[in-house]
């Protein structure tokens, strides 16, 4: 269901911490063996144990535990769900381990082994029930809440929202329904009040700061459904259908089991899963690297811009990011102080209206910010947004709000996917193109995405920016 484990840097905490506690039990397991003996008294130099076998037992227990999904969240909800997948992926990985051993490292002692195995139940399981009582204990609604709102105060709609409460700890907080039936308004169904009618439906997910909206209506009611749910991709919530019709299927569907109730997905995340942690660990590798290598062309930068026009070095815009979310982009000032006034007197638009937003020979454009801009020397700082998780290396551009305004429906698909330093977009033609033009290149990169094809952009984003095309 929604809970914490949907993001990708929870999914790597949780991994690195498995990895870590792993590693402990198979040390634990060799002192065992040498302190607990229950048969043949071993010194340590009659059991061999090195690096490798620790590296051998980190690329099992990492293929075994994404094969079976120990990190999904739907299916480790329940304690009961968690137990049982955790308990399954270490026998498993506990059988190919025994496997290896029996081909590669044949003197460790089989009771070292028990050890392992044991410890790392015990260690993996105590971590998890050990998390659960913390989060129990702390209140994940402070944590990391999801604001729920239920389309429907019908029996599903009541339903539905029983086991939201149920699950409270996790991080779920039912903040109301809505509904047309005019002897529900004002009343509460658990715990929750009736907020408005159907059609005040965007206004309260724009009052009540909503994240997930979830349908459960009637089938007469569907049909009016289609308006909204297609107004909601203009807001910054996932959106959920509890099924009994099929003639919504022509959004991006997923399924999912909200304990034991079936429930479509109508707005999900492109890059999910698997796919999405490795995406954040190339984006956290490159950008942590980059860092480390550009740090003094960075700070020469800002020494320029500093000693070549008054004003901070660093801005922070707001840009559009993933499922609409806004957020702050650092970049290198490469404009004069309080460029953003001036905005109105440089935008240039096409015959039919659309913005053109960036264009040659802007008068707000300094001489440092000229070299920077031309050599995209002035989006370093967007490494920052990065490791912050708002960006990541490669993705649809970070859009201005002023111009997501103006998008029509079918754009704001753009955003299904984070936001990035350099997309397709960038390769294929950069500013030369008027910003609406842009959507094009990103829906491309959406479809076709792949960890491949984000090393394959960053490679040829090298040679664009060197030859300073359609940059300016």
């Amino acid at each position: 269901m929604l809970r914490r484990e949907e993001d990708a840097n929870y999914i790597i905490f949780a991994y690195l911490s498995d990895i870590v506690l792993t590693m402990m039990a198979l040390f634990v397991a060799y002192q065992a063996r040498l302190l607990l003996p229950l048969g043949i008294q071993l010194a340590p130099e009659n059991i061999f144990i090195d690096a490798g076998l620790y590296v051998t037992v980190v690329v099992i227990w990492t293929m075994v535990f994404f094969l079976l999904h120990v990190y999904d969240a739907r299916h480790t909800l329940r304690w009961t769900d968690e137990l049982r997948t955790l308990a399954l992926a270490i026998s498993l990985a506990a059988f190919v381990f025994a496997g290896v051993l029996y081909i590669s490292y044949r003197d460790t002692p089989r009771l070292m082994f028990i050890y392992f195995i044991l410890a790392d139940f015990i260690f993996l399981i105590g971590y998890r029930w050990t998390m659960r009582l913390a989060l129990r204990w702390a209140g994940a609604r402070q944590l990391s809440p999801r604001r729920i709102l239920i389309i429907g105060a019908g029996s599903v709609g009541r339903t539905i929202a029983k086991k939201i409460q149920e699950q409270a700890w996790t991080g779920l907080q039912l903040v109301g329904f809505v509904d047309d039936d005019p002897d529900k308004r004002r009343q509460e169904f658990e715990g929750a009040p009736v907020l408005g009618d159907l059609h005040q439906t965007l206004s309260i997910v724009d009052r009540q700061k909503i994240d997930h909206v979830v349908f459960a209506l009637p089938l007469q009611a569907h049909e009016a459904l289609r308006g909204i749910i297609l107004q909601l991709y203009e807001r910054p919530v996932r959106v959920f259908l509890v099924p009994d019709v099929l003639d919504l299927a022509f959004f991006r569907v997923t399924m999912e089991d909200w304990d034991g109730i079936p429930v479509m997905g109508l707005k999900e995340p492109v890059i999910d899963g698997v796919d999405r942690v490795i995406k954040r660990i190339f984006d956290l590798a490159v950008a942590t690297i980059s860092l480390l290598l550009l740090w003094p062309i960075m700070l020469f930068i800002a020494i320029a811009i500093k000693l070549d026009s008054p004003g901070p070095v660093i801005l922070k815009q707001e840009r559009v990011g993933e499922n609409g979310q806004i957020f702050k982009v650092y970049k290198f000032r490469s404009m004069v102080q309080d460029a953003d006034k001036m905005l109105d007197k440089v935008v240039v638009r096409t015959e039919d209206g659309t913005i053109i937003h960036k264009h040659k020979n802007d008068p707000r454009v300094t001489r440092v910010g000229r070299f920077i801009r031309r050599t995209s020397l002035d989006e370093l700082p967007q490494l920052f947004n990065v490791l912050k998780g708002d960006m990541s290396m490669v993705g649809p551009r970070p859009e201005l709000p002023f111009i997501v305004q103006n998008y029509e429906t079918w754009q704001h698909k753009r955003f299904a996917v984070p936001p990035g330093i350099t997309g397709w977009w960038q390769i294929s033609g950069r500013s030369d193109k008027p910003m609406h033009l842009h959507t094009e290149d990103d829906l491309y990169y959406i479809s076709h995405y792949s960890p491949l094809l984000d090393l394959q952009i960053l490679i040829k984003t090298i040679g664009v920016v060197i030859r300073g095309k359609g940059a300016y």
